[in-house]
C-alpha cells in the first residue's frame, strides 16, 4: 500500500504541468536546504565553546534557559509554511484504500519532513561535544531524546492546530511580548520555563523526566491520527466552511464607474477570506521591521544606506504580500473575467490603487520612527514615494508571471509559493531592492546625505509620471500571459 501512494505521488510530480517549475525550485531547495544544513551544524559544534569563552556560564545550562523561544520560533515557522498531511485525499476517498492507511501515510510523510530532522544537525553535534567534555553520557542522551521528542511533538501539535487562527495567534502574540519584556529587562520567563528543560538532565531523575516528552508526543501522534481518521469526509472535514452571507454594498465607490466596482470587489475580498485578511495582518507586521534598524539591534543594518531599504519594507508591506499574487487572487473566478468584457486597464488599476492606498496608510502609522530621528522617518517616506511610483508596477508586472491559483479559504502559503519562483520575478526583484539602495547611495556619498534621499524621491515621482506608459506596458504583459494563466489556474495540486 505505501509503494502504491509513493508511486502515485511521483507521477504527481513528473505529470504536472508545473514540473519545470517544480524541478528547478526542488533544486533551489536543496542549496537552501545545505545551506541552513551546515549553519545548524556549524551552531551545533560552535556554540560550546562560544558560550564558554564569553563566559555566559554552563553553555548546557544556557541553551536551555532560551530553548523555549526555540520551540516557539520552530512551531511558528511550521504553522506558516510547513504543507499539512493531506494526499489528495479527495480522489482516493471511493477508492478501495482503508481510511487508516491513508491517514498513516500522509502522517508519515511529516516525519520525515525537513522542519523535523534539520534540528537534528544542531543537537547531535551539540550533544557529542557536552560527552565529549565530561558530562554524564546517559543525562545526555536523556536530555536529547527529550528535546527531540518536544521537536516532533511540534510537528504533530502543528497537524492539530491547522486553521485555528483563534489559537494560535494569540498564543504567538503572548510569547512576543514575553520576549519583548524579557529583552527590556522587565520580566525574564526562562527564568520558569529553564528548570524544566534542566530537569531532562539533571540526575538521577532526569532520563525518568525525559519521557515525558515522548509521552506527549505519543499523545499527540494517537490524537493526530484518531483526527484526520473521524475527518475524512467530503461533508465533514475536507468540506469547504460557509458562513453566513452579509450585504456590503459601499455605494460610496459607485462614483468611479467600473474602477469602483472592482475596488468594491477587492475590499469584500480581503474582509471576507482567510488568506486575504492574513495577509493585512503580514503587512501590518512589516511596520515594526525597521525596529531592527531605528533600534540598532542588528549592527550590520547601522550603515546608512540600509535606511531605505527599512522604509521600503516598513512603507511596502501591503505591496509585497499582496501585490505580488495579482492576479492570483481572483483565480477562482479569473477564467469567467476573462470571458467578459473587462478591460485590463480598469483591473490593474483597481489593484494600484488598493496598493498605494494602504502604503499610504501604513507610511501614516509608521510616525512613531520619529523618535529615533527624523531622518529615519524621511527614508520611510521616501521610500513609500518609490513604492507609489516604481514599485507598484513592478509587482503587478512580476504578478502576470506568478500563476499560482490561490486559496482564500486557507492561510498556509501566505508567503509565498513554489510557482513564485523564476527566473523573471527574480530580475524585477533588483529595481525593488537594489537599485533604491545604488540611487540612494550615490546621491549620499557623491553629493550628500540629503541628495540621496532627493534621488530616490525623485525616481519615485518620475515613475508616478510616466503611469500611462507603464500600465500600457503591463496591460500587454497580461493579454500575452493570459491564456498560460487561465491554464496554469486549471491545475489544483
Amino acid at each position: 500500500m505505501l509503494k502504491h501512494f509513493f508511486n502515485l505521488q511521483w507521477k504527481s510530480f513528473f505529470r504536472a504541468a508545473s514540473f519545470k517549475t517544480n524541478l528547478a525550485f526542488k533544486i533551489l531547495m536543496i542549496f537552501a536546504a545545505l545551506y541552513f544544513i551546515l549553519v545548524f551544524l556549524a551552531m551545533g559544534v560552535g556554540s560550546f565553546f562560544i558560550i564558554k569563552k564569553a563566559g555566559l556560564g554552563d553553555p548546557l545550562r544556557v541553551v536551555n534557559r532560551f530553548i523555549i523561544y526555540y520551540l516557539v520560533v520552530d512551531l511558528y515557522m511550521r504553522y506558516m509554511f510547513q504543507k499539512m498531511p493531506i494526499l489528495n485525499i479527495k480522489p482516493l476517498l471511493y477508492m478501495p484504500f482503508k481510511k487508516s492507511a491513508v491517514v498513516k501515510y500522509s502522517l508519515g510523510k511529516t516525519v520525515f519532513s525537513f522542519f523535523n530532522w534539520m534540528h537534528a544537525f544542531f543537537f547531535v553535534p551539540f550533544s557529542i561535544v557536552l560527552i565529549a567534555e565530561d558530562y554524564n553520557p546517559i543525562a545526555v542522551i536523556g536530555w536529547h531524546l527529550a528535546i527531540m521528542a518536544l521537536i516532533y511533538a511540534n510537528n504533530f501539535l502543528n497537524i492539530m492546530m491547522n486553521n485555528q487562527d483563534k489559537i494560535f495567534y494569540p498564543l504567538i502574540v503572548i510569547l512576543a511580548v514575553l520576549g519583548l519584556l524579557q529583552y527590556n529587562g522587565w520580566f525574564d520567563i526562562t527564568i520558569f520555563t529553564a528548570p524544566i528543560f534542566d530537569s531532562f538532565f539533571d540526575l538521577p531523575y532526569g532520563p525518568i523526566y525525559a519521557l515525558i516528552p515522548c509521552l506527549i508526543l505519543l499523545l499527540l501522534i494517537v490524537a493526530s491520527f484518531r483526527y484526520f481518521r473521524k475527518h475524512m469526509y467530503l461533508d465533514g472535514g475536507l468540506a469547504t466552511k460557509h458562513t453566513e452571507a452579509k450585504s456590503e454594498d459601499y455605494t460610496w465607490l459607485n462614483r468611479f464607474g467600473n474602477l469602483g466596482t472592482f475596488l468594491k470587489n477587492d475590499i469584500k475580498l480581503i474582509r471576507r477570506n482567510k488568506r486575504s485578511k492574513t495577509t493585512v495582518v503580514l503587512s501590518f507586521l512589516f511596520i515594526f521591521y525597521g525596529m531592527l534598524f531605528g533600534s540598532g539591534a542588528v549592527e550590520v543594518y547601522e550603515g546608512p544606506v540600509w535606511s531605505i531599504f527599512a522604509g521600503i519594507f516598513v512603507s511596502g508591506g501591503f505591496l509585497f504580500s499582496f501585490g505580488q499574487f495579482v492576479p492570483s487572487w481572483d483565480s477562482s473566478y479569473y477564467p469567467l473575467m476573462m470571458s467578459q468584457n473587462i478591460q485590463y486597464r480598469e483591473y490593474l488599476s483597481s489593484k494600484w490603487y488598493l496598493i498605494v492606498i494602504a502604503t499610504v496608510i501604513s507610511t501614516l502609522i509608521s510616525a512613531f520612527y520619529l523618535y529615533f530621528g527624523w531622518e529615519f522617518y524621511l527614508a520611510i517616506v521616501v521610500g513609500a514615494i518609490y513604492n507609489i511610483g516604481v514599485n507598484s508596477y513592478l509587482v503587478l508586472w512580476g504578478g502576470a508571471y506568478i500563476k499560482t491559483p490561490i486559496d482564500l479559504t486557507s492561510n498556509k502559503k501566505a508567503f509565498g509559493d513554489k510557482q513564485a519562483f523564476n527566473v523573471k520575478t527574480m530580475l524585477l526583484t533588483i529595481p525593488k531592492l537594489v537599485l533604491p539602495l545604488i540611487i540612494f547611495a550615490a546621491g549620499y556619498y557623491l553629493i550628500n546625505p540629503i541628495s540621496g534621499y532627493i534621488a530616490v524621491a525623485l525616481s519615485g515621482v518620475l515613475g508616478f509620471v510616466f503611469k500611462n506608459q507603464a500600465f500600457k506596458m503591463i496591460e500587454k504583459i497580461y493579454k500575452k500571459e493570459k491564456y498560460k494563466t487561465l491554464l496554469a489556474y486549471k491545475q489544483t495540486d
